[in-house]
């Protein structure tokens, strides 16, 4: 089971460099038609801000750790493991029911804008706006996953397990 998490980590990594470079890429033709080809740039313009929106849903989503997450962890971190838990299962039950609370009005929302396109590339607003989805549901199960490791006693501030070797010996 730790192996195909590890090998979806690095899918899910994978494809936000894909997505980090098309953005990039999408960025610097921008650059090229507008100030040294005066020509109009608005579907490179648009890809990158597409690629920007999916890149950082996609990533908090499914390819940042909670390790590596930004926060003012003063006090969280002076205080003692049992403690740590408690904050912590304190925090995933607000954020779950936060998030389930809007799941409706969002999966609502997306699947309405079905009837919108895009001003260049004309993608449809509703898989444009469907990483939101898939974010909001990596989240709920991100915290319920970590509400149970620290129900069961897990301190959330421990040193995570390494991930498994994907040589063999000797490379």
């Amino acid at each position: 089971m730790r192996k195909l998490a590890f090998w979806l980590s690095r899918g899910a990594e994978a494809l936000a460099a894909l997505m980090l470079a098309v953005m990039f890429g999408a960025f610097l033709v921008t650059i090229l038609f507008r100030y040294v080809l005066n020509w109009p740039s608005g579907s490179a313009s648009e890809l990158s801000s597409v690629m920007w929106v999916w890149l950082v849903l996609f990533g908090a989503g499914f390819v940042l750790r909670e390790r590596e997450e930004i926060r003012f962890d003063i006090v969280y971190g002076s205080v003692p493991p049992w403690l740590r838990r408690i904050f912590l299962v304190i925090t995933a039950v607000g954020i779950v029911g936060l998030f389930l609370l809007s799941l409706p009005a969002v999966w609502d929302y997306v699947t309405f804008m079905k009837v919108q396109r895009t001003a260049y590339l004309r993608i449809r607003y509703d898989w444009l706006f469907s990483v939101y989805v898939l974010f909001a549901v990596a989240v709920i199960c991100r915290y319920l996953w970590l509400a149970g490791r620290a129900i069961a006693g897990h301190d959330p501030m421990s040193p995570e397990p390494e991930e498994p070797q994907t040589r063999a010996k000797g490379d």
